[in-house]
């Protein structure tokens, strides 16, 4: 019989912000600075942004919003996602998103005006996967897939993009429904997701650029090779790059994995941010997302 994760322990949302959080004072960083602060015993700023430390940027934000739309219980749809897109933002502005979806987001004056404007958006960079892990919730691989495939196609609406997206929820969904030992992630991935740069059972060694199979391919292989958040989370980070959405995608996943030791140092949560849409925010929405989870499951069959 397979082991379900219990409330205490699903914490999906709230690591995605930490991976993200300590990720943003490293992304696109000099190796140098890198090798001088990855030691997760205090976050950093990065020259390359106004965010202070400790706090989370677009990948845990837009996270967070497609977690809002499953808890709401709101038929999911380009119209439902996209509202959520743009009550999340305005609601609590915030740097780390790419420039033109920034300014986007920040001249719309409504949802519809801001998915009129996107119209078939045409990225295969790495927004559509660095929100989708939280779609893995869902108990059928094909309804993980046509979810993520709809919110994706919203902002990536490319074969890349999408293909990314759904990698990236299918590695949440792989450790929440117990499919498999860690090792053998890549493989089950290989198997539901194939294309152009879809080998995800590769070790991934380079630098991740914005593109999102880059992200995710990388998170792939950190969850596969360390056993320790912490580790994982310093590796995320070593690649140089786009970490932040690395170690957003690894850290979500990972912290649904029963194989993986959670020794994240308490700084990394006494220094976080924790204001209306913080920390404790987070906590909150996971556990109204493990609620939503279990009703999945249940209306699926599946023994809780």
């Amino acid at each position: 019989m397979k082991t379900f994760q219990t409330s205490p322990k699903f914490r999906l949302l709230t690591y995605t912000a930490l991976g993200d959080s300590w990720g943003a004072g490293f992304e696109y960083a000099p190796f140098e600075h890198i090798r001088a602060h990855n030691t997760l015993k205090q976050y950093v700023k990065n020259t390359k942004h106004n965010l202070l430390p400790g706090r989370y940027t677009d990948d845990a934000q837009m996270a967070l919003a497609n977690g809002e739309v499953i808890i709401s219980g709101q038929e999911i749809t380009r119209e439902t996602l996209g509202q959520s897109y743009f009550d999340c933002f305005k609601r609590d502005p915030r740097e780390g998103y790419a420039a033109g979806f920034y300014g986007l987001l920040m001249e719309v004056k409504s949802a519809k005006e801001l998915l009129e404007r996107l119209g078939n958006a045409q990225s295969d960079k790495s927004g559509g996967a660095m929100r989708a892990v939280v779609w893995g919730i869902y108990p059928t691989i094909d309804e993980v897939k046509r979810l993520t495939t709809l919110q994706a196609s919203i902002t990536h609406n490319t074969a890349d993009g999408i293909n990314a997206a759904v990698a990236a929820a299918l590695m949440g969904h792989y450790f929440l429904y117990d499919l498999g030992p860690k090792k053998d992630l890549g493989k089950f991935l290989e198997k539901h997701v194939k294309g152009p740069h879809c080998d995800w059972n590769t070790p991934w060694t380079d630098k991740v650029g914005s593109k999102g199979w880059e992200s995710v391919h990388a998170a792939v292989t950190a969850v596969i090779k360390y056993d320790s958040l912490a580790e994982m989370l310093k590796a995320c980070v070593n690649y140089t790059g786009d970490v932040d959405t690395v170690a957003a995608i690894a850290i979500g996943a990972a912290s649904c994995s029963q194989e993986v030791k959670d020794d994240l140092p308490q700084v990394l949560f006494t220094d976080h941010e924790n204001g209306e849409f913080g920390l404790d925010y987070f906590r909150d929405r996971d556990e109204k997302l493990y609620t939503k989870m279990m009703e999945l499951r249940k209306a699926a069959g599946l023994n809780a």
